[in-house]
């Protein structure tokens, strides 16, 4: 037996895994959400109707997909809960963004032009919060910022403020949660980005006599767009769901959808609403990914 033949069978399974992994572990779960979403709440177990019964027979299986209905997704947009609850997610999420992007690429710039034996030093240190549970780390700033905490002991000893300020369930905590919480997602694609830059490319442009704040803008900037598309999708996507932080930092005066799918489904026990609002909610990110596509075949082919 040729050596092809024997790495025939292996390598079709591994071109064929990532869409039994897409099937099993997306597509089907999306199916019973939507097949949720498309049903009406009851006092039952599941508290949904109508149920698939492939035991009762093919006309059983008829009648309950002549009773699956839209009306929940109608509720989304009629109901002013649900749309507040989407424009702030979407409103928080792109002004967390731009705060982690502004913070996260000096800092990711300084580490590409670290000499190389302390560009593994500064990894390491964006790193390091990944080792203490995402949650304990939440439940610290919670004591910083608490009235008595170690921020507003700083602010006093410094003079800075005349009594304590109020920082717990404030949109101003939430953020700090946010962008301490997800600025290693936002300095690692652009560290990766910054660093395999050809540092001549600057060089040349200086020496062309263009200063530095127009070196950056015409030359490092551009070069560095795919490290900030990947930075600013990593961040924006699972900030639109975003449910521990706001829940805890910023309080429940006004909720985004993360919290108002969380309500829905182990308060009000409305999976069909709960499950219309997930979808939609899949839908609303999907629009980010698919430009972000679009934008790089269209810089393919100007490469070309």
């Amino acid at each position: 037996m040729s050596g092809r033949r024997i790495f025939a069978r292996p390598a079709r399974f591994a071109a064929i895994a990532p869409y039994l992994w897409m099937v099993l572990f997306f597509l089907v779960p999306f199916a019973f959400v939507l097949k949720i979403s498309l049903s009406q709440t009851a006092i039952a177990q599941p508290p949904y109707v109508p149920l698939f019964d492939l035991t009762a027979g093919w006309e059983a299986l008829r009648a309950a997909f002549a009773a699956l209905s839209p009306d929940n997704f109608k509720l989304l947009g009629s109901d002013d809960i649900y749309v507040f609850a989407y424009v702030r997610s979407l409103t928080v999420a792109v002004t967390a963004t731009a705060l982690l992007l502004l913070i996260g690429y000096p800092v990711a710039y300084g580490m590409a032009r670290l000499p190389t034996r302390w560009q593994a030093v500064a990894m390491v240190l964006v790193i390091v919060p990944f080792w203490t549970s995402f949650l304990i780390r939440i439940y610290a700033w919670i004591n910083i910022l608490q009235h008595d905490g170690l921020l507003n002991q700083i602010l006093l000893a410094l003079h800075l403020v005349s009594q304590p300020v109020v920082w717990l369930s404030t949109d101003t905590a939430m953020y700090i949660g946010i962008v301490y919480s997800y600025l290693p997602f936002m300095i690692l694609p652009l560290y990766a980005t910054l660093a395999k830059m050809e540092p001549a490319l600057e060089e040349a442009a200086s020496d062309l006599g263009a200063p530095p704040w127009q070196v950056f803008w015409l030359v490092t900037f551009p070069l560095s767009l795919p490290g900030v598309g990947a930075g600013v999708l990593l961040c924006f996507i699972p900030i639109v769901g975003e449910f521990v932080i706001p829940d805890l930092l910023a309080g429940s005066n006004s909720l985004m959808i993360g919290q108002t799918l969380w309500l829905e489904f182990f308060t009000n026990k409305d999976w069909p609403v709960a499950s219309a609002a997930a979808i939609v909610l899949l839908m609303v990110l999907l629009v980010p990914l698919l430009l972000y596509e679009r934008v790089q075949k269209r810089q393919l082919e100007q490469g070309r």
